[in-house]
């Protein structure tokens, strides 16, 4: 059975989510943690709980997904893994930072791990993570899906009621859309979703309630 641990962090509200089983190993899905008192709360939790973790996931690199990806490296030794089409982005996190922010922030990322493409499988304990591409938010943006436990980690793309923005740069609307649209056909309707901004939600409810995806 998975635990998942979610923390609001961050300027922007982001959510990062530790997620474990039963084994003790852990998955940290977007570590956005900006503040010395969120990343240490994050790091409180995994050693309250005697948790490993194996692996640091990033569903996109927009800087409030990855503020706290040089700690987890420094900590854990885990270097954040993204889709190769985001890496760019990740490499100039703090670029990123003065184009959406007006103003540049420091974003320290630490090295870039193995990419995950279409299919990539993350094992931790007894269960598995799958690399479910969803672009259009941003080129590289992904899900991680948990086929046992009907768990979806969505990122900025799907949100309750609601979907990521794509005014960005290298954002696009219609390629989103179609990649939510075929998302939510190949999922089981009680899938739970958890986004990285907001409340969970389920693939149930978007089908029948998010207006960006009638029709």
């Amino acid at each position: 059975m998975l635990t998942c641990k979610s923390f609001t962090v961050n300027p922007l509200g982001e959510n990062c989510y530790v997620v474990s089983d039963e084994t003790r190993e852990a998955v940290i899905i977007d570590d956005g943690a900006y503040y010395d008192d969120e990343r240490q709360a994050i790091a409180d939790y995994i050693e309250a709980n005697d948790l490993r973790p194996v692996a640091h996931l990033l569903t996109h690199t927009h800087f409030d997904h990855l503020w706290g990806a040089a700690d987890i490296y420094a900590r854990y030794h885990l270097a954040a893994r993204c889709h190769p089409d985001d890496l760019d982005a990740f490499l100039h996190a703090e670029e990123q930072t003065r184009l959406i922010l007006g103003h540049a922030l420091q974003c320290p990322t630490g090295p870039a791990g193995e990419a995950l493409t279409a299919d990539t499988v993350i094992p931790f304990g007894n269960h598995q993570l799958t690399v479910i591409p969803c672009p259009g938010h941003t080129p590289g943006g992904v899900c991680f899906y948990c086929e046992e436990e009907h768990a979806l980690f969505s990122g900025d793309s799907l949100f309750q009621l609601s979907i990521g923005r794509t005014d960005f740069p290298g954002g696009d609307h219609w390629t989103l859309i179609n990649a939510l649209k075929n998302l939510i056909k190949n999922l089981p309707p009680d899938t739970t979703v958890y986004p990285g901004h907001g409340l969970k939600t389920t693939i149930d409810a978007e089908h029948r309630h998010n207006p960006y995806l009638f029709g």
